[in-house]
Formats: structure tokens, sequence, C-alpha cells
């Protein structure tokens, strides 16, 4: 039986395990974390994600997971919420309408649905990679080292296994010019079906109900910050205030200092993967950590998709020819989400006051919820 390394339990690695041990390979997945993860953070399952939660059997946890955001409303300086937008949503040829759920939830369902099939490591991380061309000689942080046929870097943005095979993160991570920071409230929303948009210009604040309880998110044009470090939470914090330090309007004073103290607050760089080749012998990466388009790429569904894609095509072909015909399949989903970029970017935080008042005239356009 074939072996892989996954690293990243996360979205990606726990579906490309589930498939890959129904294509005759025994899957490990390695996780940095001591366990699963907590963030609360909303992400979408839809378009080419929904056939694969289907085939899983996995619908109805995402379903009773779902966060129920149908509408989002724009907010004025003065608290003054306008009219609900309903938010459109694609199906699956099945019909399957798209799911919005937290992303710890996402990630527990799949990794639920793999655990029987796969060994899960968790507080451990890849340290070192020897191959050869028959396999992988893998050292660990803290386990012992073992072999492999394959490794496959699902591990994030801040890739582990991208890093010993391709190089540092500064070479291939291209910054977008913007931040965003998210936590959660522990307070039940006031509009719990609606999303609530407060701009300024180059600034952002939204209030998103996540299953009875309310979340915020701070997204921000900003220049690349040298040496950035997604790890030091001071920094981040100090970053986040400078950026709304100014900002009276809403509620954005009480959110901000809400976000300052709490112990959970997730930011990071708006950043994009750029990658001439996702493989290197007999590594090979997956998701985020392929092709990041972090915040408005899809990049759940994307991950969802290209592990099921991975794994089709291992389950056909010998490993050179399998990293081949994935990503040759996998980058014209993720190069088509990549050009749009810019464009959601600009709806979402526009540059400026008449930018602001171009996209609420038309919002007012979009039919009513």
């Amino acid at each position: 039986m074939r072996t892989v390394l996954i690293s990243g339990a996360g979205v990606a690695g726990p579906t490309l395990a589930y498939w890959l041990a129904r294509a005759g390979w025994r899957p490990t997945v390695v996780e940095r974390a001591a366990g699963q993860r907590s963030s609360g953070n909303p992400v979408d399952v839809r378009g080419p994600a929904l056939p694969v939660v289907e085939q899983m059997g996995v619908v109805d946890a995402l379903r009773a997971a779902a966060t129920h955001a149908t509408g989002l409303r724009i907010v004025d300086p003065a608290g003054r919420p306008g009219r609900r937008i309903a938010m459109p949503a694609t199906r699956s040829p099945a019909g399957t309408a798209e799911i919005e759920v937290p992303r710890a939830d996402l990630a527990r369902i799949l990794h639920d649905a793999a655990r029987d099939d796969a060994e899960f490591r968790y507080d451990d991380t890849v340290t070192r990679l020897d191959q050869d061309p028959d396999g992988v000689d893998v050292t660990f942080a803290t386990g012992p080292p073992r072999r492999f046929d394959l490794v496959v870097g699902a591990d994030g943005l801040h890739s582990t296994v991208r890093r010993l095979a391709f190089g540092p993160e500064r070479d291939v991570v291209r910054h977008l010019g913007l931040y965003v920071a998210t936590t959660l409230l522990g307070e039940a929303p006031e509009h719990p079906h609606d999303v609530l948009l407060h701009n300024t210009p180059g600034r952002l604040v939204a209030i998103h109900p996540v299953r009875g309880e309310a979340g915020v998110a701070f997204i921000f044009r900003h220049p690349g910050v040298v040496d950035f470090d997604h790890t030091d939470a001071a920094r981040h914090r100090q970053i986040l205030t400078d950026a709304y330090a100014r900002e009276r309007g809403w509620r954005v004073p009480e959110l901000l200092a809400r976000a300052r103290q709490a112990d959970d607050l997730y930011f990071d760089a708006v950043t994009r993967v750029v990658l001439p080749c996702w493989s290197s012998g007999r590594v090979t990466l997956l998701g985020d950590a392929a092709a990041s388009v972090s915040l408005f790429g899809d990049g759940s569904s994307l991950a969802i998709a290209g592990a099921r894609t991975l794994a089709a095509a291992l389950a056909d072909n010998e490993p050179a020819a399998a990293l081949r015909r994935y990503e040759a399949e996998h980058r014209r989903r993720t190069d088509r989400r990549g050009r749009t970029t810019g464009l959601v970017a600009s709806v979402l935080v526009p540059r400026s006051r008449p930018g602001v008042a171009v996209r609420n005239a038309l919002a007012r356009l979009l039919p009513a919820g």
C-alpha cells in the first residue's frame, strides 16, 4: 500500500486523506496545532466543492453547522442599516445550495469523515525533507523520522512544506495591499441572518452572524509591513489600532477596543501565492499552500475541490504523471478566481469616499432580501 504524508489538518488535508484512502493509499496527517483549530471565521462551501461534499456524505452535517446568513445590509456612520440585500446562492448539479459554515466546524466535519481511514498526528510538524526518485524521508519536530511515497503540503498560506521544498515564503507570497482581522464578540447578533457592512475610504468593519454569535471583521488597505510576522500578536494589534484610530462612525471604536482585547484575534495579510510549479519530485502542494488568494478567493471550496482532483489523479496514474494532471486541472480554477481578487477588493473596500458612494448606490440596485 502506498503511503502519503499530508501536512495540515484544516480543510484540504482531511479531504485528501478521505479520498486517497479510498484510492488505496495509507494517509498520515500531521498538524502543528495540538488539536482542531478554533477559528470561527465563516467560509463558503460552493461551486466545485459541492459535488465533493455530497459524495462524502457530509452535507447534512454541514447544514447543521451552517451560519444561516442570507442577506447583508450597509450601515451608515450613524448606525442606521440600509435595506436588506439578498445573497445569491449557487447550487450543485444535484441541487445542493452553497453552505456557509464556521471554518473550525468545516475542518471538524471533514476530519470526522476521514479519521477512521487515516492516522492523525497533532502537536507535531515537518522539519526536514530528503527525497529520492522513490520516496521522501521525513524528519519531524517530535516524532521519529519516517519514509513516505509522497508528501503533500496542505498547511496553509504559511506552509512549512512549501518553505522546505520550494524556498522562503518571501519569494512566493505577494501582498495584495490589505490586511484582515477577525474575532468573535461573545454576544448574539442584532441581525441574526444579515451581514452588516460599514465603510470609510480604505476601511471596512463588518459584523457577521455565526450560529447565534456575532463575529467582527476588519478589512483595511495598508502597504505591506516590512518583515511581517504572522505570529506576532502584539504587532498585529498595533497595526489594527493604527489603521482604525481615527474612525468614529457606527460602533467602530467599541468594536476596535474589543478586538484589541480578544484572546483569539485572527490577523493576517491578504496575499496571493505565486509558484511556477506546485510539485518538486515527490512533494506537492494543495490548497492555500499552493495558490492562496486569501480572503477573496473561495479558499475552502478550492481546497476541497483540489483535494478531490489530486486524489483522482493519484488513483489512476503513477505519481509524476498524477501531479502534472492535478496541477493542469486545478490551476484553471485557482487562476480564474485569482483574476477576480482586485475587483472583489474594490467592491468590499473602496479606496475613496466617491468609491464608497458609488458602491452603495450600485448596492441599492440589487434585489432586496
